[in-house]
């Protein structure tokens, strides 16, 4: 494939949660090494979290440090930028605004990764944006209802792409209304799973979620409410482990105690997200010792039939360890023949945990294989490159 010159763009500096981290990282890093000339740009007007006063504020100068820190560690190294569009005089970190400007004019790919990075005069230079939909159900059903601004942001992009890998077929309810969402999943970098330990003794099924109850995404379509958050599915599952007959672990700031004391009583394990929420190595690191995960879907995922798979579960199996998930309709394309398990009852976990445990190392190799053959990083990004034309 001839170099190219391509920005991605999204919000791990301003949303530095571990998770978000990586998954930017495998974009960044995967299409480095398909050969690249690769730059990651923030540009955004919206406030930006900070974890260590855990608080929405408009200091940058966190994500600056961080931004900083994994250019050195991961090879973009003065190849990255942070303009803070909230503030008067559009100070930037990084590369120049000029800079920036220049390399949207010139570059062969912009990728809005999760959809996140609005538009300004400057990125609307472009005519080579890539639209990446991490959440799918949410944009499709804003088209449907006419929603004028989701329409005229995605009719703005070059191509559409989606984790939801029915979206556009018979499988999946919402009609595309004239769009073209072509299927993809999450990049990973695989050998930065690596392990060659299995799990030590006592090793767990984990997880890392978001029980956020808030609603603030929840959508009604059609006369019924789909769910962003995982707190109803946590609780159509929460006895799970007793029915399994083992412990499973939730890391996850859990401030329902009427849920906290429910899974307790059910065999979980519940720990603190703490640091493991915010250090993408002890975020790798947590998941590289566990036994396999095990985890439930968003209920507008699952619902909605979408075909979406979680790129934090793509990492478990990176890791060689298997995964246990709620079937979003991703059977259609791959797993179920080990290494993965989806589930859509009670009875389909208890069976899952005691395939694994009959034969973990099967189960292990199954997990890494299925990585490599569907979520690395130079097969997913040059096949979503191919497809946009660029």
């Amino acid at each position: 494939m001839k170099r190219k010159r391509i920005i991605v763009m999204g919000f791990m500096g301003s949303c530095p949660i571990a998770g978000v981290i990586w998954q930017h990282i495998h974009y960044i890093v995967g299409l480095q090494r398909l050969g690249h000339d690769v730059f990651y740009i923030e540009d955004s007007a919206r406030f930006l979290y900070d974890p260590e006063a855990n608080e929405d504020t408009t200091n940058y100068s966190y994500a600056a440090r961080l931004l900083q820190s994994l250019g050195a560690e991961f090879g973009f190294a003065r190849r990255w930028a942070f303009c803070a569009r909230f503030l008067p005089a559009t100070p930037t970190v990084g590369l120049t605004l000029k800079r920036m400007r220049a390399l949207y004019r010139e570059a062969d790919a912009i990728l809005n990764v999760c959809g996140a990075q609005e538009f300004n005069e400057d990125l609307l230079t472009s005519e080579r944006l890539l639209y990446i939909d991490t959440d799918p159900g949410v944009a499709q059903i804003d088209v449907d209802l006419r929603r004028r601004g989701t329409i005229a942001t995605l009719r703005r992009h070059r191509a559409l792409f989606t984790f939801g890998e029915n979206v556009g077929t018979s499988d999946f309810p919402v009609p595309t209304c004239g769009l073209k969402w072509w299927p993809t999943r999450q990049p990973v970098v695989i050998d930065f799973w690596k392990t060659n330990r299995p799990p030590k003794p006592g090793a767990l099924l984990t997880t890392v979620a978001n029980l956020d109850t808030a609603g603030k995404k929840d959508i009604e379509w059609r006369g019924e409410k789909y769910l962003w958050n995982k707190s109803a599915e946590v609780r159509r599952f929460a006895s799970a482990p007793r029915r399994a007959g083992e412990t499973f672990e939730l890391a996850a700031n859990m401030d329902d105690q009427q849920l906290a004391g429910r899974l307790a009583r059910n065999g979980w394990q519940l720990r603190p997200v703490g640091e493991i929420g915010i250090d993408h190595r002890r975020y790798r690191n947590y998941i590289r010792g566990s036994k396999g995960e095990f985890t439930v879907a968003k209920d507008q995922y699952v619902r909605l039939n979408s075909g979406w798979f979680s790129d934090r579960s793509a990492c478990y199996l990176a890791a060689g360890r298997p995964v246990i998930t709620q079937d979003t309709g991703f059977t259609k394309h791959y797993g179920n023949a080990g290494g993965v398990f989806a589930f859509r009852s009670l009875g389909e976990i208890v069976e899952a945990v005691k395939m694994i445990n009959a034969d973990y190392s099967h189960h292990s190799r199954a997990a890494r294989s299925l990585a490599c053959e569907v979520f690395a990083a130079d097969k997913v990004l040059s096949s979503l490159l191919e497809r946009a034309g660029i």
